[in-house]
């Protein structure tokens, strides 16, 4: 990475958060702090159970872990710094903190982007071509799946961080947010930010119209297949995406409400809101969304918890 010369390495930035609301930031603490717990528990107990179930040794639960996975580290990157700000008077955070924090969000959000794609594509497969799935979705191909998943989620970060640590920085900094979206330090900076502008329209752009596009086409296939079906299969079919439906409808749709949402005052507390939900309310909702819907993992839940009681 190209270094930031030495003002700007020492520059200081301090972040809002909630700070305008002083008298709910303790209910916002103990809010955001179950949903945080809720989230941990959630997707390692998810990873955990498709690892020990035989029966959870598939390509679809495969990505799941990875998802879960992935919710679990991006949002592990950015609620430890919103709940002790939300206690704390000193809100600030360093240059190089707010870049360490932005390249691992960035790193995270593009790979869920693309692993849910990945798993729109499983989908396809297992329903349009069932005779042919096992082979075609093999250990291999899963492996490389999800590896270009992060390669890709990666090489998005290296490139947008690498951009950003070229801006300077004077004066007093206040970003109004809880966490270091790039967006916002392009707009306090000092220099030239058309480049970083641009890089970052690009990325975003494509990583989305790329993944919806894999996601709307998949699901185009699905429904035509679904639909020549009996309607028991229909329905066992259906059953199986309606979780994957979900996840990907709550996870989109808010990233896409982002994009509308017009760049004034008056709507950064919509901001505020609405990135609430995709950085700590969603990664908390997708354990829950393939648990409750999933009768495999809730026969494992209940077969762990019968072993406890049995064994106490």
């Amino acid at each position: 990475m190209l270094l930031a010369d030495r003002n700007t390495s020492e520059t200081t930035f301090t972040l809002l958060g909630f700070s305008d609301y002083p008298e709910l930031q303790v209910p916002l603490f103990l809010v955001f702090l179950a949903i945080y717990s809720v989230t941990v528990g959630g997707n390692i107990g998810l990873i955990v159970i498709i690892k020990i179930n035989p029966k959870l040794h598939t390509p679809m639960y495969f990505f799941l872990s990875h998802l879960s996975f992935v919710d679990f580290c991006y949002s592990s990157i950015i609620a430890p710094k919103m709940l002790v700000s939300l206690v704390v008077k000193d809100r600030t955070i360093s240059f190089l903190g707010c870049v360490v924090q932005f390249f691992f969000f960035c790193t995270f959000v593009v790979t869920e982007s693309f692993l849910l794609a990945v798993m729109a594509y499983d989908r396809f497969m297992a329903i349009c071509n069932p005779l042919v799935y096992t082979v075609t979705m093999s250990q291999k191909l899963c492996m490389v799946l999800v590896v270009g998943s992060y390669a890709w989620g990666i090489t998005c970060s290296v490139i947008l961080t690498c951009s950003a640590l070229k801006l300077s920085f004077h004066g007093f900094n206040t970003i109004n947010h809880f966490f270091c979206e790039l967006s916002s330090l392009i707009s306090l900076s000092c220099s030239n930010t058309s480049l970083n502008q641009w890089l970052l329209f690009f990325f975003a752009t494509f990583n989305e119209v790329s993944t919806l596009l894999i996601i709307l086409t998949s699901y185009v296939f699905i429904v035509v297949t679904v639909l020549k079906m009996r309607y028991s299969g229909r329905r066992k079919a259906f059953s199986t995406c309606a979780s994957h439906l979900t996840a990907i409808t709550i996870f989109h749709g808010t990233i896409l409400f982002l994009y509308c949402v017009p760049n004034s005052k008056n709507s950064r507390h919509t901001v505020k809101v609405a990135s609430v939900f995709y950085t700590e309310v969603i990664p908390m909702l997708n354990p829950l969304i393939y648990s409750l819907r999933n009768k495999d993992v809730k026969d494992t839940v209940t077969k762990i918890l019968d072993t406890k009681v049995f064994s106490c």
